[in-house]
């Protein structure tokens, strides 16, 4: 089974990349570019794992989050952040949502994330 993935970052070279990067390990992979794109996306493709910027404009990360996870509980969350003060703000989230759930600073390299990734699909509910 291929697992569905989607990447939100409002650096559309950021979301590409990392999307390629699932898409070579066999991933369905899709991007979003804003919160509001992300939140329309998963109406088609009910994602296994979010990837998510934290700091976007308009609806940040972790509002996308919030829509995404209330609509589908059993959707992993992957947080990354290139602002080392978003870092508390995500980890204070995630201890009060029960999503499984992962945050990692920006720049990631690719064996990290793929690891990461790895490891909240296999944290999934058979």
């Amino acid at each position: 089974m291929t697992h569905k993935i989607l990447v939100v970052d409002d650096e559309p070279a950021v979301a590409d990349t990392l999307c390629m990067i699932f898409k070579k390990r066999g991933f369905d992979c899709r991007t979003a570019y804003t919160g509001y794109e992300a939140i329309a996306s998963t109406e088609e493709f009910c994602p296994e794992l979010l990837l998510c910027d934290i700091s976007m404009p308009g609806m940040n990360g972790l509002e996308v989050v919030a829509k995404v996870t209330a609509k589908y509980p059993d959707c992993r969350v992957l947080l990354l952040t290139g602002h080392y003060t978003n870092l508390g703000i995500a980890q204070a989230w995630a201890m009060s949502h029960p999503a499984p759930s992962r945050i990692m600073a920006k720049p990631v390299p690719p064996a990290l994330l793929l690891d990461a990734a790895g490891a909240l699909l296999q944290s999934a509910r058979p």
